[in-house]
């Protein structure tokens, strides 16, 4: 059995002796019920892993120390953002979990005309906090030693506003080239994909403003919550470590 994976928030370093953070702590003593001197691979998410040994476990607390790093990159050659419309909070988290398995560089949430959750002040404070998780715990899980970004929420308006370098591609089912005719890209990628309901007619017409081309998957319309992971899934199989 493959050791478990915790990602630390702080800058480690061989030799380095620390207590994990508490939900760390609890999920390694409660769920996992390891003891001391078993193996964990623990990560900073900057790049890299360490084998580590626990060395203390008491009831809220587990001490563990590292030993040697390893150099393993498991990021995609394919660097892809995705923007997307914010669907259900249930949905945004199925999308963020499975994006970060596929490999997309960073993550920008953003309000539509149609999104049917709004999110400001505290309350996106709060939801920001809990997709952060989700989006470590898929770290841990897949073996991704850098975490993706995840962007604060902003409205769609004020999100194209912003200047950007990076090829821009947003997903229309009833227009555009499909994504296998394309060539490989050259550099980053946005994705845009629309919430429940997709983009309205003018957040069509503003995407395309600032420099998005539109692009369909097939013959059928895929709920928001599919259109990313088999845009991401494509990609990977044309372009990304799907042919390594």
């Amino acid at each position: 059995m493959a050791s478990p994976r915790i990602f630390c928030d702080v800058r480690l370093g061989p030799g380095a002796q620390f207590s994990l953070p508490q939900d760390a702590a609890n999920h390694v003593g409660r769920a996992l019920r390891l003891r001391v001197g078993d193996g964990l691979v623990v990560f900073d998410g900057r790049g890299g892993e360490y084998e580590a040994v626990i060395q203390r476990i008491d009831r809220d607390r587990v001490d563990v120390k590292t030993g040697a790093f390893r150099d393993a990159g498991r990021e995609s050659p394919v660097e892809v953002g995705l923007v997307q419309g914010l669907p259900e909070a249930d949905k945004m988290d199925w999308i963020l979990q499975k994006s970060v398995e596929l490999g997309v560089a960073w993550i920008q949430p953003v309000v539509c005309e149609r999104s049917v959750v709004r999110l400001s002040g505290d309350r996106a404070a709060r939801r920001e906090s809990h997709w952060q998780r989700v989006v470590i715990a898929a770290c841990e899980q897949c073996g991704r030693n850098r975490v993706p970004e995840l962007r604060p929420t902003a409205a769609f308006r004020d999100w194209a506003a912003q200047p950007s370098t990076a090829l821009r591609w947003m997903l229309a089912p009833e227009s555009g080239e499909p994504l296998a005719s394309r060539a490989a890209p050259a550099g980053p990628v946005e994705l845009l994909v629309g919430p429940e309901g997709g983009l309205s007619g003018r957040e069509l017409d503003i995407a395309a403003t600032v420099g998005f081309e539109p692009l369909r998957l097939g013959p059928r319309v895929l709920r928001t919550e599919t259109a990313p992971l088999a845009a991401l899934s494509a990609m990977q199989a044309l372009w990304g470590d799907f042919r390594r």
